[in-house]
C-alpha cells in the first residue's frame, strides 16, 4: 500500500497482522482462482511438473479405454485436478514432509485422479495420441437463476 499524505503508511502493528505472519509464505492458490500473469506461471510450473514428473513416471500408455490427451493443458477439467494432485504432491513429499508423505499421495491422491482423468468418459473422451478435442461447456440457461432479476428496461 502507498501512503497518501494523509494517511500514515501500514506497519505490523496497525494493519492488525505481526511481522512472523507477512514472513510466512501464502499457501498457494487453487489455479482456478487465479488470473492473467499469475495463473501463466501456474500453468507453466504445473507443466513443468506434469512432463517432468507425472508423466514419465505415471503416465501410461493412452489408449480409448485410458486416453490421455497430449493438449491436456486446453480442458480445465484436468487443470484443475492436476493443480489439486500437485500440490498435494508438493506438500506431502516436499521439504518438511513427513516420511510417509509418499505413500500417503499414492494412496490417497494419485489413484482416484489418474482414474478420473483417464476414464474413456472423462475430459479427455475423444482425445486420442497426437489428436486433441475441444469440449463444450454444457449450456445454462441463466448465470445466476437465483439471483435479482435484470433492471427494468434492459434487455
Amino acid at each position: 500500500m502507498t501512503a497518501t499524505p494523509t494517511e500514515a503508511p501500514e506497519t505490523p502493528e496497525t494493519s492488525g497482522t505481526s511481522e512472523t505472519e507477512e514472513d510466512e509464505p501464502s499457501p498457494p492458490r487453487f489455479i482456478l482462482y487465479l488470473r492473467g500473469p499469475d495463473y501463466a506461471e501456474t500453468l507453466r510450473r504445473l507443466t513443468l511438473w506434469t512432463h517432468r514428473v507425472l508423466l514419465p513416471v505415471y503416465g501410461r500408455e493412452a489408449t480409448s479405454a485410458s486416453p490421455w490427451c497430449p493438449r491436456w493443458w486446453e480442458h480445465p477439467e484436468a487443470v484443475a485436478q492436476l493443480h489439486g494432485l500437485w500440490l498435494a504432491w508438493d506438500e506431502l513429499t516436499g521439504p518438511g514432509s513427513e516420511a510417509t508423505g509418499p505413500a500417503v499421495w499414492h494412496r490417497d491422491h494419485l489413484p482416484s485422479v489418474m482414474e478420473s482423468l483417464r476414464d474413456p468418459q472423462g475430459p479427455f473422451a475423444g482425445c486420442k495420441p497426437g489428436t486433441h478435442r475441444a469440449k463444450e461447456a454444457p449450456t445454462v440457461d441463466a448465470a445466476d437463476p437465483f439471483g435479482p432479476p435484470p433492471s427494468a428496461g434492459v434487455q
